[in-house]
């Protein structure tokens, strides 16, 4: 499934390369999917890449960052999060997504995308805006679901989806890993977390049906295994597939919470039948399924998510969420809990973290800048 590639003695294994299938990433240092909302809204450009995504992308590719996952990047109009998201569902948003992986590329960066449907939190508003829900008379839709259950009480009852239309988005998600290996990205990842459309799907909380897609553990975990199954199906077999998870929707962890929702233990099953359909990482996040669950957070508070999947089933892992220092991702790493780990905020905050861990790590080694930097610094 991967192998490790070995540096020389001394070397950070934040800094050792992986190989999974035939491609090797030169390190372990991430860039986890972030979503930007600034596409432009309707018209030809909708869901076009533009200066700001490859300037926000770029920069992470300057400072080191080993593979950037572009920000969730919806398969169909109404699976964006919001109308200023990302999308892959026609050619021209294929055209321009070729200009950031063209550049991420030249600048030895592995251009990941993923590839996403909303579900019921579709049809939202910018965050910086408030993030409600936006109406059809604003330039929004109605969300579809699993289940008729919205999100939280401000937002609309999603529409039911028919089993024919769970099809369709299944093609869609194979027609968008299409559009994005012909872009150029190497890696593609299916975004089962957070409460949109396949995670609402796998958690009893959002899921009532009644059909081959609800009830039981293996009707719901259907959908996520067809996703995968087609895009398995169209991505080269000498690339890598990942599947981005929320461990838990935080329900079952709190006492006093007598919802019911997706837990870890499921996440390990479901983990061993991807990992069976083709998919080489889990990308292991928790949370988002349920407004006003109780989230305990710390740092590193999700690695022991990503730790348990690779004990138990032997599944390369990617752990995220409050991973700041370079010593604690350094730590991950080594101690086995994961295999790579991927920042978010933090490389907001610092897009060379890349280089400051280096330095901090073993100072006589470092990532090499790009000639434009490399003479000055």
């Amino acid at each position: 499934m991967y192998v490790v590639q070995n540096t020389e003695p001394g070397v950070p294994m934040l800094f050792d390369p992986i190989t999974l299938r035939s491609l090797t990433i030169p390190n372990r240092v991430w860039m986890a999917p972030m979503c930007q909302y600034s596409a432009a809204t309707d018209g030809p450009e909708a869901g076009v890449p533009h200066d700001w995504h490859l300037s926000h992308l770029a920069a992470r590719a300057v400072g080191g960052a080993g593979l950037i996952l572009t920000e969730a990047t919806a398969v169909s109009p109404e699976g964006r999060i919001t109308p200023a998201d990302l999308g892959l569902w026609n050619e021209r948003q294929e055209r321009a997504f070729t200009r950031v992986t063209r550049f991420l590329q030249e600048h030895d960066t592995v251009p990941g995308i993923q590839l996403a449907h909303a579900g019921r939190k579709a049809s939202t508003d910018r965050p910086w805006r408030g993030g409600g829900p936006v109406g059809v008379a604003d330039g929004g839709w109605q969300p579809v679901a699993p289940s008729p259950i919205p999100f939280a009480e401000n937002h609309p009852v999603p529409r039911e989806l028919t089993v024919e239309e769970i099809r369709r988005v299944v093609d869609d998600f194979a027609q968008a890993a299409r559009r994005a290996l012909r872009a150029g990205f190497q890696v593609v990842e299916v975004h089962g977390a957070h409460g949109y459309l396949i995670g609402e799907f796998l958690s009893p909380h959002s899921n009532r049906r009644t059909d081959a897609y609800g009830g039981s553990f293996g009707n719901r975990i259907r959908l996520a295994l067809e996703v995968v199954e087609a895009v398995r199906a169209v991505w080269p077999e000498e690339l890598p597939v990942f599947f981005r998870v929320s461990a838990t929707d935080w329900l079952t962890e709190n006492p006093e919470d007598e919802r019911e929702g997706w837990t870890v233990e499921e996440t390990v099953l479901l983990a061993g039948e991807l990992l069976s359909r083709g998919v080489d990482l889990l990308d292991v996040s928790s949370g988002g399924n349920a407004p006003h669950a109780r989230v305990l957070t710390g740092p590193g508070y999700q690695v022991p998510f990503a730790a348990r999947v690779r004990a138990e089933t032997g599944m390369p892992v990617a752990a995220v969420g409050l991973i700041t220092e370079p010593r604690q991702a350094e730590d991950i790493l080594t101690s086995g809990r994961a295999d790579a780990v991927l920042l978010g905020r933090e490389l907001l905050r610092d897009p060379h973290w890349p280089h400051r861990a280096a330095r901090e790590l073993e100072p006589s080694s470092s990532l090499s800048w790009p000639e434009q930097y490399g003479y000055a610094v």
